[in-house]
């Protein structure tokens, strides 16, 4: 009788992985988890106790007691009221105007200067960082030495009296009416440099050898603009649009510094109108309303680019 010889595997023990390769690994985590907290608390977790109060009937201080949608019916309410216009009123009709004035020019205007800049020009090192330079200053800057330009009594029309064009007026800034597009003139030169160097950008990345091929195929300069180059600049003004369109909706600084608001609140953004009602008028339920509002605005300019972006990435 024969036996047969098994033999049994050899068991090692599993290699434990060192401490200091597990801090290594998780040192990115480390790092970025304060951060992320703060983020968690201070923004979402504040935003989402904004969306609470809006729905309660929170006076000078906040209440905890849920009322339902009484503070968005009132804001319901007050968009229609035309005669005489509500201070919501007033401030959504100046968004549009602002927000379509100023993301529209600054848009056609950067393009222009990018397009300038984009041939070559003598100085466009100097005349690069002069265009950008708006972009550098606060609001609050902006807001003031641009009041200081307007105001009739010191800027430009009281300049062109001394030199003897007395017939020569521009109170806007005084003007209940024309106020609002005061606040247009500062935001398009503080932010149209900025849209000239994202086109520039642009401008600069496209082939050359595709422009050649047009003009080879007989391609006028504005064929080749308006066939060729401004539609492969479609990211470009799609990012612009996304930048300038929230930086609109959020629009507080600039109109306070410029016009304290306007002839009785006439120049007032919804974020004025925010700031007064929760921090002035004891209405705090409706300021919260109107910055979510605000915050759904803004989201719903900023997610479907998100959701396009990331889409596109995944193909």
């Amino acid at each position: 009788m024969s036996s047969v010889a098994t033999t049994e595997p050899i068991l090692t023990p599993a290699k434990s992985t060192p401490i200091r390769t597990r801090l290594q690994n998780a040192l990115p985590q480390i790092v970025l988890a304060p951060s992320f907290a703060i983020t968690l608390v201070f923004v979402y977790g504040f935003i989402a106790w904004t969306a609470y109060l809006s729905f309660t009937n929170s006076k000078t201080f906040p209440s905890y007691a849920l009322t339902g949608t009484r503070a968005y019916e009132r804001l319901w309410r007050w968009t229609f009221e035309n005669d005489p216009p509500s201070s919501w009123y007033t401030s959504i009709t100046n968004m549009g105007i602002f927000g379509v004035l100023y993301v529209g020019i600054c848009l056609a205007l950067g393009l222009f200067l990018a397009i300038l800049m984009d041939q070559k020009i003598r100085g466009e090192g100097v005349l690069r960082p002069i265009f950008l330079y708006p972009m550098a200053l606060s609001f609050i800057v902006t807001g003031v030495a641009w009041k200081w330009f307007l105001d009739p009594g010191l800027g430009l029309e009281q300049t062109l009296h001394h030199f003897g064009w007395t017939s020569f007026h521009f109170d806007w800034i005084k003007n209940k009416d024309y106020v609002i597009y005061t606040v247009v003139i500062a935001g398009v030169w503080q932010a149209s440099g900025f849209v000239m160097a994202m086109f520039l950008a642009g401008l600069r990345g496209i082939d050359s050898e595709i422009m050649k091929a047009a003009q080879i195929d007989g391609a006028t300069t504005g064929q080749l603009y308006r066939r060729i180059i401004i539609p492969l600049l479609r990211p470009v003004f799609l990012s612009a649009f996304i930048v300038l369109a929230h930086m609109a909706i959020k629009s507080y600084d600039l109109v306070v510094a410029l016009t304290s608001g306007g002839p009785g609140g006439s120049a007032w953004l919804p974020s004025n109108f925010m700031y007064e009602y929760t921090f002035k008028r004891n209405e705090m339920a409706v300021g919260s309303a109107s910055a979510i509002i605000m915050l759904m605005t803004i989201s719903a300019i900023i997610v479907p680019y998100l959701y396009s972006e990331l889409k596109e990435k995944a193909r």
